[in-house]
């Protein structure tokens, strides 16, 4: 999860453009980010890949990630 908070895009200014982000911040959780041109993120409380309960963005050490504004992705 950490990973995909993160990935960086030589080829789109904007996280939510580009199709290898799938993953987001919403409201101190997590998003699955909707590719359909605006800036959608579908909030979730499970893993996508493993099913396991996510704990709250503050739980997790994320140095790299942007920091939780309000922005949803």
């Amino acid at each position: 999860m950490a990973a995909d908070l993160n990935p960086s895009c030589d080829q789109h200014a904007d996280r939510s453009d580009c199709p290898d982000a799938l993953i987001g911040r919403v409201r101190g959780g997590y998003g699955i980010i909707v590719h359909d041109g605006g800036s959608s993120v579908v909030e979730i409380a499970f893993c996508p890949w493993c099913g396991g309960k996510l704990p709250s963005i503050g739980s997790v050490d994320l140095p790299d990630a942007p920091g939780d504004d309000g922005d949803p992705a």
